[in-house]
Protein backbone atom coordinates (compact mmCIF):
# COMPACT_ATOMS: atom_id res chain seq x y z
CA UNK A 1 0.00 0.00 0.00
CA UNK A 2 2.85 2.35 0.89
CA UNK A 3 4.54 1.58 -2.42
CA UNK A 4 1.34 2.47 -4.26
CA UNK A 5 1.07 5.73 -2.32
CA UNK A 6 4.70 6.59 -3.11
CA UNK A 7 4.11 5.83 -6.76
CA UNK A 8 1.04 8.09 -6.82
CA UNK A 9 2.97 10.90 -5.16
CA UNK A 10 5.80 10.57 -7.69
CA UNK A 11 3.28 10.54 -10.51
CA UNK A 12 1.60 13.71 -9.18
CA UNK A 13 5.00 15.38 -8.84
CA UNK A 14 5.80 14.54 -12.46
CA UNK A 15 2.42 15.78 -13.73
CA UNK A 16 2.80 18.99 -11.71
CA UNK A 17 6.24 19.63 -13.18
CA UNK A 18 5.30 19.50 -16.88
CA UNK A 19 4.58 22.67 -18.86
CA UNK A 20 1.20 21.52 -20.22
CA UNK A 21 -2.01 21.98 -18.24
CA UNK A 22 -3.61 18.71 -17.14
CA UNK A 23 -7.13 18.37 -15.80
CA UNK A 24 -9.47 15.49 -15.10
CA UNK A 25 -13.25 15.39 -14.79
CA UNK A 26 -15.66 12.82 -13.43
CA UNK A 27 -18.85 11.60 -15.09
CA UNK A 28 -20.66 14.70 -13.82
CA UNK A 29 -18.15 16.99 -15.58
CA UNK A 30 -16.72 18.26 -12.31
CA UNK A 31 -12.97 18.81 -12.02
CA UNK A 32 -11.15 16.17 -9.98
CA UNK A 33 -7.58 17.13 -10.90
CA UNK A 34 -5.89 20.43 -11.76
CA UNK A 35 -2.09 20.59 -12.09
CA UNK A 36 0.27 23.55 -11.55
CA UNK A 37 0.48 24.39 -15.26
CA UNK A 38 -3.34 24.50 -15.43
CA UNK A 39 -3.22 27.05 -12.60
CA UNK A 40 -0.61 29.13 -14.41
CA UNK A 41 -2.39 29.05 -17.78
CA UNK A 42 -5.95 29.68 -16.55
CA UNK A 43 -5.18 31.89 -13.56
CA UNK A 44 -7.42 29.77 -11.28
CA UNK A 45 -6.02 28.18 -8.11
CA UNK A 46 -6.47 24.45 -7.65
CA UNK A 47 -8.67 24.96 -4.58
CA UNK A 48 -10.98 27.20 -6.63
CA UNK A 49 -11.19 24.70 -9.49
CA UNK A 50 -11.66 21.29 -7.84
CA UNK A 51 -15.30 20.10 -7.78
CA UNK A 52 -16.35 22.94 -10.10
CA UNK A 53 -17.91 22.17 -13.52
CA UNK A 54 -15.05 22.33 -16.01
CA UNK A 55 -16.87 24.84 -18.26
CA UNK A 56 -16.89 27.35 -15.38
CA UNK A 57 -13.09 27.23 -15.13
CA UNK A 58 -11.85 26.74 -18.71
CA UNK A 59 -14.61 28.77 -20.36
CA UNK A 60 -13.57 27.87 -23.91
CA UNK A 61 -15.20 29.17 -27.06
CA UNK A 62 -16.41 25.62 -27.82
CA UNK A 63 -17.80 24.55 -24.41
CA UNK A 64 -21.44 24.81 -25.50
CA UNK A 65 -21.21 23.71 -29.14
CA UNK A 66 -18.40 21.19 -29.59
CA UNK A 67 -16.54 20.41 -26.37
CA UNK A 68 -13.55 18.16 -27.24
CA UNK A 69 -13.74 16.30 -23.91
CA UNK A 70 -17.49 15.69 -24.33
CA UNK A 71 -16.77 14.30 -27.81
CA UNK A 72 -14.20 11.89 -26.37
CA UNK A 73 -16.49 10.82 -23.53
CA UNK A 74 -19.31 10.14 -25.98
CA UNK A 75 -17.34 8.37 -28.71
CA UNK A 76 -14.19 7.09 -27.02
CA UNK A 77 -12.16 8.86 -29.72
CA UNK A 78 -9.34 11.08 -28.45
CA UNK A 79 -8.89 14.65 -29.71
CA UNK A 80 -5.32 15.65 -30.56
CA UNK A 81 -4.02 19.24 -30.52
CA UNK A 82 -7.28 20.97 -31.30
CA UNK A 83 -6.88 24.78 -31.15
CA UNK A 84 -9.47 26.60 -29.02
CA UNK A 85 -9.62 29.79 -26.93
CA UNK A 86 -10.19 29.99 -23.19
CA UNK A 87 -11.10 32.93 -20.99
CA UNK A 88 -8.62 33.25 -18.11
CA UNK A 89 -9.52 34.14 -14.54
CA UNK A 90 -8.70 37.78 -15.36
CA UNK A 91 -11.01 37.75 -18.39
CA UNK A 92 -8.31 37.59 -21.05
CA UNK A 93 -8.81 35.47 -24.19
CA UNK A 94 -6.00 32.94 -24.60
CA UNK A 95 -5.36 30.50 -27.50
CA UNK A 96 -4.57 26.94 -26.40
CA UNK A 97 -4.34 23.52 -28.05
CA UNK A 98 -6.33 20.70 -26.42
CA UNK A 99 -5.87 16.91 -26.36
CA UNK A 100 -8.31 14.55 -24.63
CA UNK A 101 -8.53 10.93 -23.49
CA UNK A 102 -10.81 8.69 -21.45
CA UNK A 103 -10.08 8.11 -17.75
CA UNK A 104 -10.56 4.47 -16.72
CA UNK A 105 -10.34 2.60 -13.41
CA UNK A 106 -8.35 -0.60 -12.81
CA UNK A 107 -11.23 -2.69 -14.20
CA UNK A 108 -11.26 -0.70 -17.46
CA UNK A 109 -14.49 1.14 -16.69
CA UNK A 110 -14.78 4.76 -17.87
CA UNK A 111 -14.95 7.02 -14.82
CA UNK A 112 -14.25 10.37 -16.48
CA UNK A 113 -11.96 12.15 -18.90
CA UNK A 114 -8.51 13.73 -19.03
CA UNK A 115 -7.59 16.87 -20.94
CA UNK A 116 -4.16 18.34 -21.55
CA UNK A 117 -3.72 21.81 -22.98
CA UNK A 118 -0.86 23.99 -24.12
CA UNK A 119 -0.56 27.79 -24.07
CA UNK A 120 -0.37 28.93 -27.72
CA UNK A 121 0.15 32.61 -26.92
CA UNK A 122 3.82 32.45 -27.89
CA UNK A 123 3.01 30.37 -30.98
CA UNK A 124 0.30 32.89 -31.94
CA UNK A 125 2.74 35.78 -31.49
CA UNK A 126 5.35 33.99 -33.58
CA UNK A 127 2.72 33.42 -36.27
CA UNK A 128 1.82 37.11 -36.27
CA UNK A 129 5.50 38.08 -36.40
CA UNK A 130 5.96 35.61 -39.26
CA UNK A 131 3.01 37.10 -41.14
CA UNK A 132 4.36 40.60 -40.53
CA UNK A 133 7.46 39.67 -42.54
CA UNK A 134 5.24 39.26 -45.58
CA UNK A 135 2.94 42.25 -45.02
CA UNK A 136 3.18 45.39 -47.13
CA UNK A 137 0.70 48.28 -47.26
CA UNK A 138 -2.43 46.22 -46.38
CA UNK A 139 -1.26 43.37 -48.62
CA UNK A 140 0.30 40.07 -47.61
CA UNK A 141 2.25 37.53 -49.64
CA UNK A 142 5.26 35.25 -49.47
CA UNK A 143 5.16 34.67 -53.25
CA UNK A 144 8.40 35.85 -54.89
CA UNK A 145 6.59 37.59 -57.75
CA UNK A 146 4.51 39.58 -55.28
CA UNK A 147 7.57 40.31 -53.15
CA UNK A 148 9.25 41.77 -56.23
CA UNK A 149 6.20 44.01 -56.78
CA UNK A 150 6.35 45.14 -53.14
CA UNK A 151 10.00 46.14 -53.63
CA UNK A 152 9.31 48.24 -56.73
CA UNK A 153 6.14 49.99 -55.50
CA UNK A 154 7.97 52.69 -53.48
CA UNK A 155 9.92 53.68 -56.63
CA UNK A 156 6.75 53.68 -58.73
CA UNK A 157 5.00 55.78 -56.09
CA UNK A 158 7.75 58.43 -56.10
CA UNK A 159 7.20 59.01 -59.80
CA UNK A 160 4.45 61.23 -61.18
CA UNK A 161 4.08 59.03 -64.25
CA UNK A 162 0.80 57.20 -65.00
CA UNK A 163 0.79 53.58 -63.81
CA UNK A 164 -1.19 50.65 -65.22
CA UNK A 165 -2.14 47.72 -62.96
CA UNK A 166 -3.05 44.51 -64.79
CA UNK A 167 -4.57 41.42 -63.23
CA UNK A 168 -7.60 39.19 -63.12
CA UNK A 169 -10.65 40.25 -61.12
CA UNK A 170 -10.10 39.79 -57.41
CA UNK A 171 -6.28 39.93 -57.46
CA UNK A 172 -6.07 43.20 -55.51
CA UNK A 173 -5.60 45.88 -58.17
CA UNK A 174 -7.21 48.60 -56.05
CA UNK A 175 -4.94 47.71 -53.11
CA UNK A 176 -1.95 48.29 -55.39
CA UNK A 177 -3.41 51.64 -56.48
CA UNK A 178 -3.92 52.62 -52.83
CA UNK A 179 -0.33 51.60 -52.02
CA UNK A 180 1.02 53.75 -54.87
CA UNK A 181 -0.94 56.71 -53.52
CA UNK A 182 -0.05 56.12 -49.85
CA UNK A 183 3.67 55.86 -50.63
CA UNK A 184 3.73 58.89 -52.94
CA UNK A 185 4.33 62.61 -52.26
CA UNK A 186 0.57 62.99 -52.91
CA UNK A 187 -0.38 60.82 -49.91
CA UNK A 188 -1.91 63.81 -48.09
CA UNK A 189 -4.14 64.53 -51.09
CA UNK A 190 -7.35 62.66 -51.96
CA UNK A 191 -7.54 59.16 -53.45
CA UNK A 192 -10.53 59.09 -55.81
CA UNK A 193 -11.62 55.94 -57.66
CA UNK A 194 -14.19 55.16 -60.31
CA UNK A 195 -15.16 51.93 -62.07
CA UNK A 196 -15.14 52.96 -65.72
CA UNK A 197 -16.74 49.71 -66.86
CA UNK A 198 -19.83 50.19 -64.72
CA UNK A 199 -21.10 53.39 -66.38
CA UNK A 200 -22.37 54.28 -69.88
CA UNK A 201 -20.51 57.04 -71.77
CA UNK A 202 -22.76 59.96 -70.85
CA UNK A 203 -22.68 59.17 -67.13
CA UNK A 204 -18.96 58.37 -67.15
CA UNK A 205 -18.15 61.69 -68.83
CA UNK A 206 -20.15 63.69 -66.28
CA UNK A 207 -18.65 61.67 -63.42
CA UNK A 208 -15.11 62.28 -64.64
CA UNK A 209 -15.31 65.92 -65.69
CA UNK A 210 -18.34 67.22 -63.76
CA UNK A 211 -20.98 69.56 -65.16
CA UNK A 212 -22.45 73.02 -64.84
CA UNK A 213 -26.06 73.80 -63.92
CA UNK A 214 -28.22 73.60 -67.02
CA UNK A 215 -25.79 71.38 -68.97
CA UNK A 216 -28.64 68.86 -69.35
CA UNK A 217 -32.22 68.45 -68.14
CA UNK A 218 -31.51 67.16 -64.61
CA UNK A 219 -28.45 69.36 -63.98
CA UNK A 220 -29.96 71.66 -61.33
CA UNK A 221 -26.63 72.83 -59.92
CA UNK A 222 -22.88 72.59 -60.59
CA UNK A 223 -21.21 69.29 -59.75
CA UNK A 224 -17.50 68.59 -59.52
CA UNK A 225 -16.18 65.58 -61.40
CA UNK A 226 -13.63 63.02 -60.24
CA UNK A 227 -10.74 64.91 -61.84
CA UNK A 228 -11.58 68.01 -59.80
CA UNK A 229 -12.14 65.98 -56.62
CA UNK A 230 -8.75 64.28 -57.05
CA UNK A 231 -6.86 67.60 -57.33
CA UNK A 232 -3.32 67.22 -55.90
CA UNK A 233 -4.07 63.56 -55.25
CA UNK A 234 -4.54 60.33 -57.20
CA UNK A 235 -7.34 59.32 -59.58
CA UNK A 236 -7.81 55.57 -59.96
CA UNK A 237 -9.57 54.54 -63.17
CA UNK A 238 -10.60 50.91 -62.74
CA UNK A 239 -11.49 48.65 -65.71
CA UNK A 240 -10.08 51.12 -68.20
CA UNK A 241 -10.27 48.44 -70.91
CA UNK A 242 -14.08 48.64 -70.92
CA UNK A 243 -14.51 52.26 -72.01
CA UNK A 244 -15.70 53.14 -75.51
CA UNK A 245 -13.55 54.58 -78.32
CA UNK A 246 -15.26 57.95 -77.91
CA UNK A 247 -14.40 58.10 -74.20
CA UNK A 248 -10.87 56.96 -74.96
CA UNK A 249 -10.36 60.06 -77.14
CA UNK A 250 -11.66 62.41 -74.42
CA UNK A 251 -9.50 60.75 -71.78
CA UNK A 252 -6.45 60.89 -74.04
CA UNK A 253 -6.88 64.65 -74.42
CA UNK A 254 -6.89 65.13 -70.64
CA UNK A 255 -3.77 62.99 -70.23
CA UNK A 256 -1.94 64.84 -73.03
CA UNK A 257 -2.90 68.41 -72.14
CA UNK A 258 -3.56 67.91 -68.40
CA UNK A 259 -6.71 70.01 -68.73
CA UNK A 260 -10.45 69.31 -68.94
CA UNK A 261 -13.75 71.10 -69.35
CA UNK A 262 -16.87 70.30 -67.29
CA UNK A 263 -19.99 69.58 -69.34
CA UNK A 264 -21.76 72.81 -70.24
CA UNK A 265 -18.69 74.96 -69.51
CA UNK A 266 -16.29 76.81 -71.80
CA UNK A 267 -13.72 77.20 -69.06
CA UNK A 268 -10.64 74.99 -69.26
CA UNK A 269 -9.50 73.66 -65.88
CA UNK A 270 -5.97 72.55 -65.11
CA UNK A 271 -5.70 69.01 -63.71
CA UNK A 272 -3.01 68.37 -61.11
CA UNK A 273 -3.74 64.66 -60.72
CA UNK A 274 -1.71 61.41 -60.70
CA UNK A 275 -3.42 58.80 -62.88
CA UNK A 276 -3.43 55.11 -61.97
CA UNK A 277 -5.44 52.77 -64.21
CA UNK A 278 -6.34 49.09 -63.90
CA UNK A 279 -7.77 46.41 -66.13
CA UNK A 280 -8.57 42.71 -66.05
CA UNK A 281 -8.30 42.54 -69.85
CA UNK A 282 -5.27 42.24 -72.11
CA UNK A 283 -5.00 45.75 -73.58
CA UNK A 284 -2.45 44.61 -76.17
CA UNK A 285 -5.03 42.18 -77.55
CA UNK A 286 -7.72 44.90 -77.54
CA UNK A 287 -5.35 47.11 -79.53
CA UNK A 288 -4.89 44.39 -82.17
CA UNK A 289 -8.69 44.11 -82.39
CA UNK A 290 -9.02 47.90 -82.81
CA UNK A 291 -10.97 48.14 -79.54
CA UNK A 292 -8.41 50.20 -77.64
CA UNK A 293 -6.36 53.16 -78.87
CA UNK A 294 -2.65 52.54 -79.10
CA UNK A 295 -1.81 56.17 -78.24
CA UNK A 296 -3.92 56.01 -75.05
CA UNK A 297 -2.27 52.73 -74.12
CA UNK A 298 1.18 54.31 -74.26
CA UNK A 299 -0.06 57.26 -72.19
CA UNK A 300 -1.37 55.13 -69.33
CA UNK A 301 1.29 52.40 -69.55
CA UNK A 302 4.41 54.34 -68.59
CA UNK A 303 4.93 51.87 -65.75
CA UNK A 304 3.05 48.57 -65.47
CA UNK A 305 2.34 46.28 -62.51
CA UNK A 306 1.16 42.78 -63.41
CA UNK A 307 -0.50 40.89 -60.55
CA UNK A 308 -0.34 37.06 -60.61
CA UNK A 309 -3.59 35.14 -60.05
CA UNK A 310 -3.98 33.30 -56.76
CA UNK A 311 -3.59 29.91 -58.47
CA UNK A 312 0.02 30.94 -59.24
CA UNK A 313 0.76 31.88 -55.62
CA UNK A 314 -0.70 28.91 -53.75
CA UNK A 315 1.92 29.30 -51.02
CA UNK A 316 -0.15 32.31 -49.89
CA UNK A 317 -3.36 30.35 -49.22
CA UNK A 318 -2.72 29.59 -45.53
CA UNK A 319 -1.26 33.07 -44.96
CA UNK A 320 -4.28 34.79 -46.52
CA UNK A 321 -6.74 32.46 -44.78
CA UNK A 322 -5.23 33.36 -41.38
CA UNK A 323 -5.31 37.04 -42.36
CA UNK A 324 -9.03 36.89 -43.22
CA UNK A 325 -9.77 34.88 -40.04
CA UNK A 326 -8.14 37.61 -37.94
CA UNK A 327 -10.08 40.23 -39.87
CA UNK A 328 -13.46 38.52 -39.44
CA UNK A 329 -12.74 37.74 -35.78
CA UNK A 330 -12.43 41.47 -35.15
CA UNK A 331 -15.47 42.37 -37.25
CA UNK A 332 -17.77 39.63 -35.90
CA UNK A 333 -16.43 39.55 -32.33
CA UNK A 334 -15.68 35.85 -32.62
CA UNK A 335 -12.77 33.62 -31.66
CA UNK A 336 -12.24 31.28 -34.62
CA UNK A 337 -8.79 29.76 -33.92
CA UNK A 338 -7.97 28.78 -37.50
CA UNK A 339 -8.42 26.27 -40.34
CA UNK A 340 -8.12 22.54 -39.69
CA UNK A 341 -5.55 20.61 -41.77
CA UNK A 342 -8.29 18.74 -43.74
CA UNK A 343 -10.02 22.04 -44.57
CA UNK A 344 -6.68 23.57 -45.58
CA UNK A 345 -6.14 20.67 -48.00
CA UNK A 346 -9.48 21.48 -49.62
CA UNK A 347 -8.51 25.14 -49.92
CA UNK A 348 -5.13 24.22 -51.40
CA UNK A 349 -6.75 22.05 -54.06
CA UNK A 350 -8.95 24.81 -55.51
CA UNK A 351 -7.99 26.92 -58.57
CA UNK A 352 -9.65 30.18 -57.39
CA UNK A 353 -11.12 31.70 -60.56
CA UNK A 354 -12.29 34.55 -58.30
CA UNK A 355 -8.79 34.92 -56.83
CA UNK A 356 -8.26 36.54 -53.39
CA UNK A 357 -11.80 37.92 -53.33
CA UNK A 358 -13.11 34.35 -53.68
CA UNK A 359 -10.92 33.10 -50.83
CA UNK A 360 -12.19 35.93 -48.62
CA UNK A 361 -15.76 34.95 -49.53
CA UNK A 362 -15.01 31.30 -48.66
CA UNK A 363 -13.66 32.23 -45.22
CA UNK A 364 -16.65 34.48 -44.57
CA UNK A 365 -18.99 31.61 -45.54
CA UNK A 366 -17.14 29.31 -43.10
CA UNK A 367 -17.47 31.90 -40.33
CA UNK A 368 -21.24 31.75 -40.59
CA UNK A 369 -21.39 27.96 -40.25
CA UNK A 370 -18.64 27.06 -37.77
CA UNK A 371 -19.76 28.98 -34.69
CA UNK A 372 -16.66 29.52 -32.56
CA UNK A 373 -14.82 26.30 -33.41
CA UNK A 374 -12.09 25.54 -35.90
CA UNK A 375 -13.00 25.70 -39.60
CA UNK A 376 -13.56 22.18 -40.95
CA UNK A 377 -14.27 20.94 -44.51
CA UNK A 378 -18.03 20.81 -43.83
CA UNK A 379 -18.01 24.55 -43.12
CA UNK A 380 -16.67 25.36 -46.59
CA UNK A 381 -18.96 26.07 -49.58
CA UNK A 382 -20.49 22.99 -51.17
CA UNK A 383 -18.72 23.41 -54.50
CA UNK A 384 -15.35 22.99 -52.74
CA UNK A 385 -16.33 19.87 -50.80
CA UNK A 386 -16.97 17.91 -53.99
CA UNK A 387 -13.36 18.25 -55.13
CA UNK A 388 -10.76 15.63 -54.25
CA UNK A 389 -8.19 16.63 -51.70
CA UNK A 390 -4.50 16.91 -52.61
CA UNK A 391 -2.97 13.42 -52.23
CA UNK A 392 -0.56 14.05 -49.35
CA UNK A 393 0.19 11.70 -46.52
CA UNK A 394 -1.37 12.44 -43.12
CA UNK A 395 1.44 13.64 -40.84
CA UNK A 396 0.95 14.34 -37.15
CA UNK A 397 3.16 17.46 -37.03
CA UNK A 398 1.42 20.62 -38.13
CA UNK A 399 4.60 22.18 -39.54
CA UNK A 400 5.28 19.05 -41.61
CA UNK A 401 1.67 19.09 -42.76
CA UNK A 402 2.08 22.68 -43.91
CA UNK A 403 5.38 21.91 -45.66
CA UNK A 404 3.75 18.98 -47.47
CA UNK A 405 0.85 21.12 -48.66
CA UNK A 406 3.20 23.87 -49.81
CA UNK A 407 5.48 21.48 -51.75
CA UNK A 408 2.54 19.69 -53.36
CA UNK A 409 1.02 23.00 -54.47
CA UNK A 410 4.33 24.16 -55.96
CA UNK A 411 4.90 20.83 -57.70
CA UNK A 412 1.38 20.92 -59.13
CA UNK A 413 1.89 24.49 -60.38
CA UNK A 414 5.05 23.30 -62.22
CA UNK A 415 3.24 20.29 -63.76
CA UNK A 416 5.05 17.98 -61.28
CA UNK A 417 8.46 18.82 -62.80
CA UNK A 418 11.03 18.53 -60.00
CA UNK A 419 13.72 20.66 -61.63
CA UNK A 420 11.32 23.51 -62.34
CA UNK A 421 9.89 23.24 -58.83
CA UNK A 422 13.37 23.41 -57.28
CA UNK A 423 14.11 26.48 -59.41
CA UNK A 424 10.81 28.06 -58.36
CA UNK A 425 11.67 27.45 -54.69
CA UNK A 426 15.28 28.66 -55.14
CA UNK A 427 16.67 25.39 -53.76
CA UNK A 428 18.89 22.68 -55.24
CA UNK A 429 17.07 19.73 -56.93
CA UNK A 430 18.83 17.36 -54.50
CA UNK A 431 17.33 19.32 -51.56
CA UNK A 432 13.87 18.99 -53.10
CA UNK A 433 14.32 15.22 -53.58
CA UNK A 434 15.31 14.84 -49.91
CA UNK A 435 12.25 16.82 -48.78
CA UNK A 436 9.93 14.70 -50.95
CA UNK A 437 11.44 11.51 -49.54
CA UNK A 438 11.42 12.75 -45.92
CA UNK A 439 7.78 13.84 -46.10
CA UNK A 440 6.72 10.67 -47.90
CA UNK A 441 4.99 12.53 -50.72
CA UNK A 442 3.52 10.51 -53.57
CA UNK A 443 3.60 12.51 -56.80
CA UNK A 444 2.90 11.63 -60.45
CA UNK A 445 5.82 10.51 -62.59
CA UNK A 446 7.17 13.37 -64.72
CA UNK A 447 9.70 13.21 -67.54
CA UNK A 448 12.39 15.82 -66.81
Amino acid sequence: MKEQELFCKKLLTIVDSIADGVIAVNSEWKLTFFNKAAERITGFKVEDAINKPCHEILRTNVCKESCPLRHTMATGTPVINRPVCITTQKGHRLPISVSTALLKDSQGRVIGGVETFRDLKLVEQLRRDYEAQYAFENMISRNQGMRNIFETLPMIAESESPALVEGESGTGKELIAHAIHDLSPRKHGPFISINCGALPDNLLESELFGYMAGAFTDAKKDKKGRFALAEKGTLFLDEIGNISQAMQIKLLRVLQEKTFEPLGSTETIKADVRIVTATNRQLSQLISEDMFRRDLYYRINVIKVSLPPLRDRMEDISLLADHFIDQFNRLRHKEIPGVSPPALKVLMNHDYPGNIRELENIIEHAFILCGNGIIKPEHLPEYLQKREAIPVVEIASTMKEMESLFLMATLKRNNWNRKETAKDLSIAPSTLYRKIKRLGLRIPTQEE
